[in-house]
């Protein structure tokens, strides 16, 4: 019997987050061991009046094909993939892993050649949802491995993933439409700003972070649920960006852990990069492309049912009291016009301390927002 928790996760997922109307050609992307939510999406979509069709996309192939295959091959853009992105209206991305490390020991120049691969597809995707064209969502299906990343068993991993989704309330669409409305307070303010610091003290050795980056003109993205699942956080794409940050969590990206990245910024570009630990892999991301150095997104993590670190970006990234950034492809409705092969969202935690300040006006200390009504207030 299958877990009526996915159920319920699917019916948001269509009925809220890419909003399936009947006729929609809905594409779903995910590999095999995610079958039990791949049905119930399926049969969500069905029940919509759209067509569903799934492409599966094995671990075991991507392992096979950075191996054994030529430059040529891995920097290979299917045109099948580009097609599709050409011509569906939604894109559900089911994200499940029976090894998140099953990249870990790949050659860093080879996986920046799959980014090349994928960057015309991508590229293609975001175009398209910019102009409202193409609907999107990604979410994810529990597994033993991703249990194992976020040291839980796989009966809490599951727990943490549906509550992060607020499945385990009564009406789990309008909780995420009530977010949608408080967020949308703070993207109408920081739409009227110029430039937004975020300032964190030194610890651990490092120097803090003091970055400056320019959001003029940019349009701040309210994130209530839509393009990813679980979601909670609102973005832009920056303009400029000048000063440093030191990123309290790993950054993970291919399997890979990165430890200890301080990325220095100077008009917008990445300067300088170190890490403790995996330097070489993280300096081989940013290199990979013209664009790879570029932050091409600046956000704030707004989900506060999201508590702790579980070396998942789709969580971490939204945990209530941090902000992220992304070094590599933008997203043009966000006021980004960056291309890259690469999107790694990196998470700074300001709840032991920091402030986030839109033209020199605090808004966020400690990791909570000041004004009522806004998220977690």
């Amino acid at each position: 019997m299958r877990d009526p928790r996915l159920d319920r996760l699917a019916d948001v997922i269509v009925r809220y987050s890419t909003r399936v109307k009947r006729g929609d050609t809905v594409e779903i992307r995910a590999v095999p061991v995610a079958m039990p939510l791949i049905t119930a999406v399926y049969e969500a979509v069905l029940k919509a009046g759209g067509h569903p069709f799934y492409v599966a996309r094995p671990e075991e192939l991507e392992e096979a094909m950075v191996r054994f295959g030529s430059d040529e091959q891995l920097a290979f853009a299917s045109p099948f993939d580009v097609q599709r992105a050409k011509a569906v209206d939604v894109h559900i991305g089911l994200w499940a892993q029976e090894n998140t490390k099953f990249m870990g020991n790949a050659d860093p120049r080879k996986l920046g050649l799959r980014g090349q691969a994928r960057k015309p597809i991508m590229t293609e995707y975001l175009r398209r949802a910019a102009l409202g064209e193409h609907r999107w969502c990604g979410t994810l299906y529990p597994t033993n491995a991703s249990a194992q990343d976020a040291e839980m068993s796989l009966t809490e991993y599951e727990t943490f993933v549906f509550e992060a989704g607020l499945l385990h309330l009564p009406d789990p669409v309008a909780a995420w439409t009530a977010i949608y409305e408080s967020q949308k307070q703070v993207c109408d303010w920081l739409n009227k700003k110029k430039e937004v610091r975020f300032v964190a003290p030194p610890r651990d050795g490092h120097d803090g972070t003091d970055l400056r980056v320019n959001v003029d003109g940019s349009t701040w993205i309210n994130c209530g649920g839509h393009e990813n699942f679980p979601d909670g956080e609102v973005f832009a794409g920056p303009r400029g960006v000048d000063g440093h940050v030191n990123y309290t969590f790993p950054g993970v990206y291919q399997g890979r852990e990165v430890e200890g990245i301080r990325l220095a910024f100077k008009g917008g570009r990445v300067v300088d990069a170190s890490a403790t630990r995996n330097e070489a892999f993280l300096l081989a991301m940013l290199d990979q492309d013209e664009g790879a150095r570029v932050l091409g997104e600046i956000a704030i993590g707004t989900n506060y049912a999201i508590k702790q670190f579980s070396k998942n970006t789709l969580f971490d990234e939204k945990i209530g009291g941090t902000f992220h950034a992304a070094c590599g492809a933008g997203y043009p409705e966000s006021g980004s016009s960056n291309e890259s092969g690469l999107h790694w969202d990196m998470v700074c935690d300001l709840r032991q301390g920091g402030s986030i300040a839109g033209d020199a006006e605090v808004f966020h200390r400690d990791g909570k927002f000041l004004r009522a009504g806004w998220p977690g207030n």
